[in-house]
């Protein structure tokens, strides 16, 4: 029996490129938009908020992050799930910090969630395309093999 697990998480190298991407992404739409990228527990990994975004996204989107992270699916999916189910969505959406409106996406590397990132201050259409552009920075890096893996080889 095991006693422990390994979770992998999003490094900072990788959290500051989805940040990157985002403000791109935002900056090419002409939104002002905050941005928060978290790791696998939720936890607040890298942020920034763009000159003039308003200040209560902040708090949105590091919820949304959250949210993306703490169920693995994009916050924008949230709605189809529950919009049927009256005591979901009269009971369950009042969790604190869950959000299910667009722009949070999880961040995947190799097939598993290690955080996730929220964009706020635009659309929720607009935060949804922000956050999946920073996501995809993750993309190239799905189908690396783990470097301590059999299968990984000489990496020399």
């Amino acid at each position: 029996m095991n006693d422990t697990v390994e979770a992998r998480t999003v490094s900072l190298e990788a959290a500051q490129r989805v940040v990157t991407a985002c403000l791109e992404a935002a900056a090419g739409m002409g939104v002002s938009v905050v941005v928060a990228v978290v790791d696998v527990a939720g936890e607040l990994k890298a942020f920034a908020r763009m000159d003039d975004a308003p200040l209560l996204s902040v708090r949105v989107a590091q919820d949304k992050a959250w949210t993306a992270a703490a169920f693995g699916i994009p916050t924008h999916d949230w709605w189809g799930l529950v919009k049927d189910d009256p005591a979901m969505l009269h009971g369950f959406v009042k969790t604190d910090r869950l959000m299910i409106v667009g722009g949070g996406v999880p961040l995947v590397s190799r097939g598993a969630v290690v955080g996730a990132v929220g964009v706020s201050g635009a659309s929720a259409e607009e935060d949804r395309r922000i956050a999946e552009a920073g996501a995809a920075v993750l993309a190239p890096h799905a189908a690396d093999p783990d470097p301590g893996s059999p299968s990984a080889g000489d990496r020399g």
